[in-house]
């Protein structure tokens, strides 16, 4: 079977998806939205970075990346909000710019299926695939709820995306449900996943039985919380993350907060400095995936403030590290989390609940620890990466057995 999928080449997400996929039953093609060195599972790549890919920024970093911040990066960084904005307008209208190229691509490596892993901006590139190749596509959390509705030109486009879509993949029900008021057809099939194509569980026990060494951050005499969501304007409020610290160490003096993918983002060294607690906040660089799952193992509380969001990765791979999660209580989470027992629900703007919410846990060692087998067992039922292959892959021959009428 050989796979097509248009995806981000540098984001561990899509690499989390070459690695679950590749096999002798699967050749896999990439169509990389932003410039990237080709991953030893795709055996043929292509580059086009649409939406002004190469100053996007976001949360993923290439390996080896300097991790210092350019004059130039900063003012982006403080712009953020008002750049996601402008990509909203004036992205759509690159699309039209590489569909000659992306036909190309596609007619020259004849793929059985198209994959594109999010509706903005891969699953817009990818609704110009011609009707003889089935195409589907991935919903990421905020596709529909924040993305789609940025600008009329991202509406217009989700719509467009959505009704060429040959089958939808979601890794929350909400956006399975949500599709249909985009112009997805409800008679093509659906299958809920995770968002990177799952876990690799194997892996997260064996880090747990090698006892790995300590990060020299860590201090065993102190709580550790981790908040790895980095700055995702519209979405997750780390500026109440940041105003329930106080209250929090009011409580518990004794608390250290990791904060990868925030080191030099002027807003966290701001509201730092404001408060006054650098000396528990520990605001980190991006972090390669293994350095952030260590710290994971070492962390009592996962700790992510969202009000529009699906299944997180990094909500699920904490879990399997050991974290208790604190997510905001929107429907996708709640189809994860049992309020109180493995885990606790809150109202993301409020940084009072946060904090109590917090200080409840810490408090509350039987209940963080009972929650360690219960999220285990969910993850193994619904994110163990060996069984959602099988399902993306009976997922794919079900579109190649009943193709879709062209």
């Amino acid at each position: 079977m050989k796979i097509m999928l248009v995806a981000d080449g540098r984001s561990a997400i899509t690499q989390s998806w070459l690695a679950g996929l590749a096999g002798e039953d699967v050749d896999i093609t990439l169509v990389s939205t932003f410039p990237c060195e080709k991953p030893r599972e795709a055996k043929e790549m292509m580059v086009l970075p649409v939406a002004f890919s190469s100053l996007a920024g976001g949360q993923v970093k290439l390996a080896g990346q300097e991790q210092k911040k350019t004059g130039f990066r900063k003012v982006l960084s403080a712009l953020r909000g008002l750049l996601q904005n402008l990509r909203y307008q004036i992205g759509p209208l690159t699309l039209p710019f590489y569909k000659r190229r992306y036909l190309d691509f596609v007619n020259t490596t004849q793929p059985d299926i198209v994959h594109a892993l999010r509706i903005p901006f891969e699953g817009m590139l990818a609704s110009y695939t011609p009707r003889k190749y089935p195409f589907i596509v991935s919903t990421w959390g905020n596709d529909l709820t924040l993305h789609a509705r940025g600008s009329k030109r991202m509406a217009r486009w989700t719509r467009r995306t959505l009704q060429r879509a040959d089958g939808l993949m979601a890794d929350a029900t909400r956006d399975l449900e949500l599709a249909g008021d985009w112009s997805f057809d409800a008679a093509n099939p659906t299958l809920m996943v995770p968002g990177n194509g799952g876990l690799h569980l194997e892996y997260f026990k064996q880090m747990e039985a090698a006892q790995e060494r300590e990060p020299q951050c860590f201090n065993p005499q102190q709580y550790q919380i981790i908040n790895p969501r980095g700055f995702r304007p519209g979405s997750v409020h780390q500026d109440v993350f940041f105003q329930a610290i106080p209250a929090i160490l009011q409580d518990i003096p004794g608390v250290q907060f990791f904060c990868p993918a925030m080191a030099g983002q002027p807003e966290a060294e701001r509201k730092v400095h404001e408060l006054g607690i650098a000396k528990h906040a520990l605001l980190l660089p991006y972090l390669p995936q293994a350095e952030l799952w260590h710290l994971y193992q070492h962390s009592d509380i996962y700790l992510s403030l969202s009000s529009h969001d699906g299944t997180p990765n990094t909500f699920l791979e904490a879990m399997a590290c050991g974290c208790f999660p604190i997510v905001g209580n929107i429907r996708s989470l709640q189809e994860w989390i049992e309020n109180g027992k493995n885990g606790l629900l809150v109202d993301p703007t409020d940084a009072k609940e946060v904090a109590k919410a917090v200080v409840d846990a810490l408090q509350n060692k039987k209940m963080r620890e009972e929650a360690k087998p219960l999220n285990w067992a969910l993850l193994d039922e619904r994110a163990n990466r060996k069984k959602i292959r099988k399902k993306v892959v009976s997922f794919y021959s079900g579109l190649l057995v009943h193709p879709p009428k062209n």
